[in-house]
């Protein structure tokens, strides 16, 4: 008898692997609101940017792990459980604040639509290998930018120039780590499994 892991089927993603035949919704339900405590818990892990409203925080770095390991649909579902409950006054955005009047709002919706996408690269296989992940890590922070830069602009009334000085420049280091992290642990974690699909 072989001991060898069987290869997960095409377009699974890390949660896929839990065993929850008989439990699906609950487990899925907890994947959601564990995903939404996590993208919470990674806001408080935040330091001020001198000359930008919006801190460097864990919070995009959570989001877009959520979304490479649960997939689009619960990765949307535990961003936008996030943001609706943050935005209902639960202090769980950056720095402990809460609402919806704010100037990194967009940020914020930014990672919801960048957990999607991030986690239907993944169902094709853009967590599997250090070259993949990377591309869907930079995907992910270019959508986050995207969606938060104009919404920063605009929150604020800045020129567009003047919000990508304060709100895109002096996070690209800090991206760039978390994206060599992502390299390293999601890949890892499917090597370590033994089923890389």
């Amino acid at each position: 008898m072989s001991t060898a892991a069987a290869p997960v089927r095409s377009g699974a993603v890390l949660a896929d692997l839990l065993p929850a035949a008989r439990h699906r919704y609950a487990v899925d339900a907890a994947l959601v609101l564990g995903g939404a405590a996590l993208t919470g818990i990674a806001a408080q892990i935040s330091v001020p940017v001198p000359g930008s409203p919006v801190p460097v925080t864990g919070q995009t770095f959570a989001a877009l792990l959520i979304g490479t390991a649960l997939g689009a649909r619960r990765g949307f579902l535990a961003l936008a459980l996030y943001a609706v409950v943050g935005m209902a006054g639960v202090p769980w955005f950056a720095e402990g604040t809460s609402g919806y009047a704010m100037p990194s709002l967009g940020y914020i919706l930014g990672m919801l639509l960048a957990a999607t996408v991030v986690g239907a690269l993944a169902r094709r296989g853009g967590d599997r290998s250090v070259l993949r992940t990377a591309g869907t890590m930079v995907i992910g922070s270019a959508i986050i930018y995207a969606v938060g830069v104009p919404y920063l602009a605009l929150a604020t009334g800045m020129s567009l120039g003047a919000a990508v000085a304060a709100g895109l420049v002096p996070f690209l280091i800090g991206d760039a780590l978390k994206a060599a992290l992502a390299m390293g642990a999601l890949p890892a974690s499917w090597k370590l499994l033994g089923r890389r699909g």
